[in-house]
């Protein structure tokens, strides 16, 4: 959990708060495959990715469509499943070995109900995932393929060099093969 404590260091954490935050957090190790989130099943937990890359995806006529990956040093969460307590509308599973410093619900509500500090980095998390789905929403509806790829690769070139290229075509609404006219045109 060395990551998540640098993590919360680097947003002002310290002392008898950073212990309590950490104290309240679980070390999570998967397996490539292991299922974090099932869909119809409540996600109880949110995380930080310690390692590994984790992929959210739905099942559209037996294909699976992905729709995000976490990697490190991210937080993950099944947002509406984890707010709302209703089954998950998705897929997460490990697409490697990896770890996450997960919180349950029960833990995250007792520190922002006793601690200002930490409810503003919560509030901030949960700003920040709405507004990242927003927009995701916003680009396939308004945006072409390789106008998605270009923004990609001007806000996030790090997911370009991570994601295995099938997943990062999901992720944008194309085939691999279209990806790949994409990026021979696009450099």
């Amino acid at each position: 959990m060395e990551k998540l404590k640098k993590n919360f260091e680097r947003m002002g954490f310290s002392g008898d708060d950073l212990v309590t935050i950490l104290g309240a957090f679980k070390l999570h190790v998967f397996k490539k495959n292991d299922l974090v989130v099932e869909e119809g099943k409540t996600s109880r937990h949110i995380g930080f990715v310690e390692s590994g890359m984790f992929q959210y995806y739905v099942l559209k006529d037996g294909e699976e469509i992905t729709t995000y990956i976490s990697i490190e040093n991210t937080f993950f969460a099944s947002v509406l499943s984890f707010v709302s307590e209703s089954p998950a509308l998705e897929n997460v599973r490990a697409l490697t070995d990896g770890s996450m410093s997960m919180i349950s619900k029960t833990n995250l509500k007792r520190l922002v109900n006793e601690m200002p500090k930490f409810k503003d980095f919560y509030i901030h998390l949960l700003e920040h995932s709405i507004c990242g789905i927003d927009a995701s929403r916003h680009d396939l509806i308004a945006l072409t393929a390789e106008q998605r790829y270009e923004k990609m690769l001007k806000k996030e070139p790090h997911l370009l060099q991570q994601i295995p290229l099938q997943y990062l075509a999901s992720i944008l609404g194309v085939t691999p093969r279209h990806l790949s006219r994409i990026r021979s045109t696009i450099r």
